[in-house]
């Protein structure tokens, strides 16, 4: 049977990085995979994570399996997190979750559960998008349908054009927003256009599925739930798929949550019995150390305050590589105007870079972007800026 099989093709981020580790060139440079870096190139232990796992490990007692959803303890800091705790949400008990294996996890689940009971729903994606959305919900057997997002002529977000599609689409049908730091230009709405967009859904009566990967790598914490909650109006309903892979530095423990709005309370219950069963039928139920790393931080104050020092140290990091990029390419005589690059937010930017100059890049100077021209600027550092900036120059 196996014979029978072709080669499937490689994951185009993923992928990538398995070239670059085989890749002999010592100056190499990854900036395609979404992990973030330090100064010395390293995807470091928070400190109020290790201090965390010294506490749970000390305490543990039991291996035995965590119920279908999770824990409560992690469920309820994930809401307080996203909707902060004295949220109209929270307290008229209209959200449910279920903890997830990362924010794909989270996807994935949102993607069966919508498949099983609104089998001609479509879902809509920005255009562009991260890479894997559109097969996450294909393979869950979900129509997959486009909005305009991005406007290469300004390196900026086409709002004309994304708002008036968006006033289109049809009641019933999903449609994924990224609540913060969009993967991969970069370009978020502003906080009147969030307002917009809510008043779209709100009147449309389309369902919003938040993709909520990077809060606290924008602005701030606060600042980069601004999005979401402009969303969440008395009675709208909409998923929210959040992760703790890039604040929490938690990647290789794959943490993440589905959390379902409802209009009401006792909706939010039989949505959530539902969930259980596209988790039960998928995973079973979920592993147990992230979460307790996420609910032990979040729950104590100390620790809670530590971790958010952290994560804007993390931010100031990204930030000030973005714009020691654009002051660097300038310094190198790089043809263009990259000023763009220090107003975009998050891990990600949308370079301008073309296919044959993101190939050139890989096969002269070892140095790997993903096709489309995504930078992962937190993979720079200041050791590797100036030949970094050197190659792209060479290539434009």
């Amino acid at each position: 049977m196996f014979e029978k099989l072709d080669m499937a093709p490689a994951d185009p981020i993923l992928g990538l990085s398995a070239a670059f580790k085989s890749d002999t060139n010592p100056q190499k440079i990854n900036l395609g995979v979404g992990v973030y870096q330090d100064d010395e190139g390293k995807t470091p232990i928070l400190p109020s994570v290790a201090e965390a796992e010294r506490r749970i490990v000390s305490s543990a007692t039991s291996k035995s399996y965590l119920a279908i959803d999770g824990t409560p303890e992690y469920n309820r800091a994930v809401q307080t997190l996203l909707l902060n705790e004295d949220h109209e949400i929270i307290r008229s008990e209209r959200a449910v979750t279920v903890q997830s294996p990362g924010g794909t996890g989270a996807l994935r689940i949102a993607g069966d559960f919508l498949a099983r009971h609104f089998p001609s729903a479509r879902l809509w994606l920005s255009q562009p998008t991260w890479a894997n959305h559109p097969k996450i919900f294909q393979s869950a057997g979900i129509d997959v349908q486009n909005y305009p997002y991005f406007d290469a002529s300004n390196n900026g977000l086409d709002f004309a054009s994304m708002i008036e599609a968006l006033r289109t689409v049809p009641a019933g049908d999903i449609v994924l927003l990224h609540g913060c730091c969009h993967n991969p230009t970069g370009v978020d709405p502003t906080s009147d256009q969030w307002e917009e967009i809510a008043d779209v859904a709100q009147e449309a009566g389309w369902l919003p599925l938040v993709d909520f990967a990077y809060q606290g790598f924008g602005d701030g914490l606060e600042e980069d739930a601004a999005g979401l909650r402009a969303l969440c109006r008395p009675g709208q309903e909409l998923l929210i798929a959040s992760s703790f892979s890039k604040n929490f530095g938690l990647y290789r423990e794959r943490i993440g949550a589905l959390t379902l709005v409802a209009k009401n309370s006792e909706a939010a219950a039989r949505g959530l019995s539902h969930l259980k069963i596209a988790v039960r039928t998928s995973y079973s139920n979920p592993p147990a150390h992230g979460s307790a790393i996420v609910a032990e931080i979040l729950s104590d104050a100390a620790l809670r305050s530590q971790w958010e020092d952290e994560v804007a140290q993390m931010r100031a990091r990204i930030n000030g590589m973005r714009r020691l990029l654009v002051d660097t390419l300038a310094e190198k005589g790089a043809q263009g105007d990259f000023s763009f690059i220090a107003r975009q937010r998050g891990m990600f930017s949308y370079s301008g870079l073309s296919d044959e100059q993101v190939k050139r890049l890989r096969e002269e100077y070892a140095i790997y972007i993903v096709g489309g021209g995504r930078i992962n600027v937190a993979g720079m550092t200041g050791a590797n800026m100036d030949v970094l900036c050197t190659a792209i120059a060479s290539v434009l």
